[in-house]
């Protein structure tokens, strides 16, 4: 009986928690992150490590997406080819340094 009501409260939890991942509008980068989340031995991060490499891979997904959004000619028009691939990586490079990236 106790095996029945902690199976049914864990599927109910599992259930919301994943319904609350769905919600949020980056739910792709976290699915992507969670899987990505793995040591060098094949094993899946936990605790510390964990949240640490979620922490970086969350940011390192947001500073990706706010360089896409500003990856446009000076006629507004989207980049592409090597001159968006330039733009990226200087993008990129200056988000981590935290300097905000020119256009």
């Amino acid at each position: 009986m106790n095996k029945m009501i902690i199976a049914a409260l864990t599927a109910l939890l599992a259930c919301g928690s994943a319904l609350a991942a769905d919600a949020s509008p980056n739910a792709a980068a976290d699915s992507k992150c969670e899987a990505a989340a793995i040591d060098k031995n094949g094993k899946p991060l936990v605790g510390a490590a964990k949240s640490s490499f979620m922490q970086k891979c969350h940011r390192e997904a947001m500073h990706k997406t706010d360089c896409e959004a500003r990856a446009l000619s000076k006629d507004g028009k989207p980049l592409a080819g090597a001159a968006k691939n330039s733009f990226m990586r200087k993008c990129e490079e200056d988000m981590k340094q935290g300097a905000p990236a020119a256009q």
